[in-house]
């Protein structure tokens, strides 16, 4: 696979838009992060609360929960998207929440967390692709936080994080495979894929769909490549962020 210069934002296939995590963002909140990738920027919050959901109070063994809200802010986007509420969340919606929810769990020990929920809420300010995976992304950099924080208070009987835990966009336009795609590649897309990894560098979740022609297993080696290489970088992002460079 060979760089091919064309990207919207001049970018070649293997590199991301520049990435920032700003910590600490919402000072209210038990842990917080402002992550900007490109134009795409998330505020994401962690709150601690000392209840777990019904179906967990009787678990043996005892665990905690983590969840996650996600919301696009109505002029996130160029042309204003109504404001979801309650019961009319959209499917898009509901599957990002259980997949940022689904992805901070793979971090955790949830069994030392106690009779604990994190709370991780995601808030989309500005949207040009990659919100879900920006998300994850910056939510780890929340949670982290919230755990320090019960730490401190003495909540934990040990530390639960396992790893740490990032995701990124790849896929194929005008025949390319291209890593972290902005809004007007991913609405080219032939190819959209998700990738959810921790540290060691093992899968937690894929998500991909092929938006036209099928595609070969080659090419979805190919992906994976770049999504590796870029995801290398974000993980370095939040260490930086956490101060643990």
């Amino acid at each position: 696979m060979t760089d091919q210069p064309g990207r919207p934002d001049g970018r070649l296939s293997h590199q991301l838009r520049p990435v920032r995590i700003v910590p600490g963002y919402a000072p209210n909140a038990e842990g917080s992060a402002l992550i900007e990738i490109g134009k795409t920027r998330v505020l994401c919050a962690a709150t601690v609360e000392r209840e777990v959901p019904p179906w967990l109070r009787n678990s043996t063994p005892p665990q905690g929960w983590i969840t996650a809200e996600y919301a696009m802010l109505p002029r996130a986007t160029p042309a204003r998207t109504r404001r979801e509420r309650g019961a009319t969340l959209g499917g898009r919606t509901q599957e990002i929440q259980r997949l940022i929810g689904r992805s901070l769990r793979a971090a955790v020990d949830l069994t030392l967390l106690g009779p604990h929920t994190i709370l991780l809420d995601c808030d989309v300010l500005q949207a040009d692709g990659g919100t879900r995976t920006a998300a994850i992304t910056g939510a780890y950099v929340a949670l982290y936080q919230a755990l320090q924080w019960m730490e401190r208070e003495g909540r934990l009987p040990r530390w639960p994080m396992r790893w740490a835990v990032a995701a990124v966009s790849v896929g194929i336009v005008d025949g390319t495979p291209r890593v972290d795609l902005c809004y007007a590649e991913d609405a080219l897309a032939e190819v959209d894929l998700n990738v959810v990894l921790n540290e060691q560098g093992r899968f937690i979740e894929l998500q991909g769909t092929a938006e036209g022609a099928p595609f070969a297993q080659s090419r979805l080696e190919e992906m994976l490549r770049l999504a590796r290489q870029g995801l290398a970088e974000l993980f370095r992002a939040q260490q930086e962020a956490l101060g643990l460079a």
